[in-house]
């Protein structure tokens, strides 16, 4: 669709993300006739470092959770502010929201406002140049000259069984995710995630019971199991139920979120009701690491225990992925604290952590300069949004984290992500075996 490509109009509106809570949807309207819409997640266990999400805090609609104020600062400031600007400028649109806002958090307008216009322009200029957001979305990322004729199709990284803030039982430890590490295209990585999750079904239920058959806020199952080593052996069980190899084939992936069971005041973490030092949490996964087929381990300690991370890294950093979420929080500034001191070994990136599409870019290429690993993320109030599918391959991170292969909101990503490998063909790629190494492989082309 060619034609005039400046914003004409932006509209925002409350719907419903997959927790039943109100998110921020806007439309941007282009001269042209081109539109883009976008919908912006929401997280239950949030970092304390992350960008605000503005919420109306009015207990007599939706407990406080509305969203009326940021609604409201789409339809009026920013919209008259981004009025008559070209959706080609990326990156000045984002400035100039930043610039408005006024604030480090984006704690004024909201981060849920002004990411659901930074989103909805990079849709509407997509259409408008009559590309696939991923392709236009990879020329925003490393510019216009950028070829894009091999795309790496990013390995899943799929929670099968939620815990912590995320599910029911005892369980601190809140994500175990399969991590199809073997596969040698999205498709195959898909399936054997999806066979080994119904096969997970039946080995859980032999064992625990039907309640466990619940599903938590991601898809993945929950219920009253309360050791680590009980989930992890089932998973794995699962997997070699299916005729598939742990390790080689089908990994396991780690989320704790550590700081969801970390004590500031007493720097203890519990886990199976057991307090621990950062120094036995390391000694904890480094067990776990030896006796199951672990490839990555998000947030394995808390945000700001710095020291903790640095033995973790040293620990295990050169044999396992090693994840920076509530760490990082998708922020340049945070991500070059932890390169300073040396922790970690990936981002995980999350676009509503930061509030823009192009602060996300800039963690995601300061992260590739270093060779960090990037793992694109949902969150678990997600909606039917496809963009982080298409942000995962225009980027070339060469991993997603999108939930279990079950509810809507998590199968819209994944079954996006099934159309742009047939769409890629011959061009769409898989980092069969080394999985961190998908953006290294797109620089050498």
């Amino acid at each position: 669709m060619a034609g005039p490509t400046h914003i004409k109009s932006l509209k925002a509106r409350w719907v419903l993300d997959s927790r039943g809570n109100p998110t921020v949807e806007v439309d941007a309207n282009l001269a042209g006739g081109a539109m883009g819409r976008a919908s912006v997640p929401s997280g239950a266990s949030t970092g304390a470092h992350e960008a605000l999400e503005l919420r109306d805090g009015d207990d007599t609609c939706f407990f406080g959770m509305g969203v009326d104020d940021a609604i409201a600062n789409v339809n009026g400031e920013i919209a008259h502010v981004l009025h008559g600007m070209d959706a080609m400028g990326q990156r000045d649109i984002d400035l100039k929201m930043c610039e408005l806002d006024g604030t480090h958090n984006k704690g004024r307008l909201g981060a849920n406002a002004i990411l659901g216009v930074s989103l909805a322009v990079a849709r509407a200029a997509a259409e408008s140049l009559d590309l696939p957001l991923y392709h236009h979305l990879h020329h925003v990322a490393f510019g216009r000259d950028a070829k894009g004729k091999h795309f790496p199709m990013p390995v899943p990284m799929s929670n099968v069984f939620n815990a912590g803030k995320h599910g029911a039982g005892g369980l601190e430890l809140q994500e175990f995710m399969f991590h199809p590490v073997g596969a040698s295209s999205f498709h195959e990585g898909l399936r054997w995630v999806a066979e080994s999750y119904q096969n997970l079904r039946r080995v859980l239920t032999k064992r625990y019971g039907p309640l466990v058959r619940n599903v938590g806020d991601e898809g993945g199952f929950t219920g009253p199991v309360d050791r680590v080593d009980d989930v992890l052996g089932a998973l794995t069980d699962a997997v070699e139920g299916c005729g598939l190899t742990a390790r080689e084939e089908m990994a396991i992936a780690l989320d704790p979120a550590a700081s969801e069971f970390y004590d500031t005041d007493k720097a203890v973490y519990t886990v199976e009701g057991k307090p621990r030092t950062a120094g036995e949490m390391v000694d904890l996964y480094r067990e776990l690491c030896a006796k199951y087929p672990i490839t990555s381990i998000e947030d394995g300690l808390a945000e700001d225990d710095w020291d903790g991370w640095a033995e973790l890294t040293k620990a295990l950093g050169s044999r396992v992925q090693l994840v920076g979420d509530d760490l990082f929080v998708t922020e340049v500034s945070r991500i070059e604290m932890g390169l300073e001191r040396h922790v970690a070994n990936a981002l995980l990136l999350k676009v509503n952590q930061v509030g823009t599409l192009t602060e996300a870019i800039d963690a995601a290429l300061l992260c590739y300069k270093n060779g960090y690993g990037v793992v694109v993320s949902h969150r678990s109030g997600e909606t039917e949004d496809t963009t982080i599918a298409d942000l995962a391959v225009g980027l070339c991170c060469g991993q997603i984290k999108t939930g279990a292969p079950a509810r809507g909101e998590r199968t819209a990503k994944y079954n996006r992500l099934l159309r742009i490998e047939e769409e890629l063909g011959q061009s769409a790629e898989y980092p069969e075996g080394d999985f961190r190494m998908a953006y290294r492989a797109f620089i050498q082309k």
